[in-house]
């Protein structure tokens, strides 16, 4: 079974297209994915062609948190204790572009973290204060 919906899949491509054609392209994660007896986190923006690479932001838990490219049918195949696996989170809703949460991230140390600083800054519309403004 794909952790990734219909949906969900169409979106990611059509991201992953976007950005072969724009230079800047800085869209917001669709999708995350995580470990659910572990810290390890994925948030995906894109999806290549060949549908099984995808484009994001990736957590071992490790402290320090990486942008590139995870295979899906990897992160699908991994598999825990008791049946478990890595799981899409169903409730996540994008909020932010992923530059956003790839500084942040790099800032806190995790995409938990991050999370936590990225819902603060929902709520105060003032640039954070390690995020470049334009012109500076």
């Amino acid at each position: 079974m794909s952790l990734l919906s219909p949906t969900i899949r169409t979106m990611l491509l059509a991201n992953g297209e976007q950005s072969a054609k724009v230079y800047h392209f800085d869209p917001v994660p669709l999708v995350r994915l995580y470990n659910p007896i572990g810290p390890a986190v994925w948030l995906a923006s894109e999806l290549h062609a060949d549908g099984d690479t995808l484009f994001g932001l990736a957590d071992l838990g490790l402290g320090c948190p990486e942008l590139g490219c995870f295979s899906l049918r990897a992160i699908e195949a991994i598999r825990f204790a008791y049946g478990l696996s890595i799981e899409r989170d169903h409730a996540f809703a994008p909020t932010h572009r992923l530059s956003l949460w790839t500084e942040a991230a790099r800032v806190a140390g995790s995409i938990a973290e991050a999370q936590i600083m990225l819902r603060r800054l929902s709520s105060d519309s003032a640039a954070p204060p390690w995020i470049p403004t334009p012109g500076t």
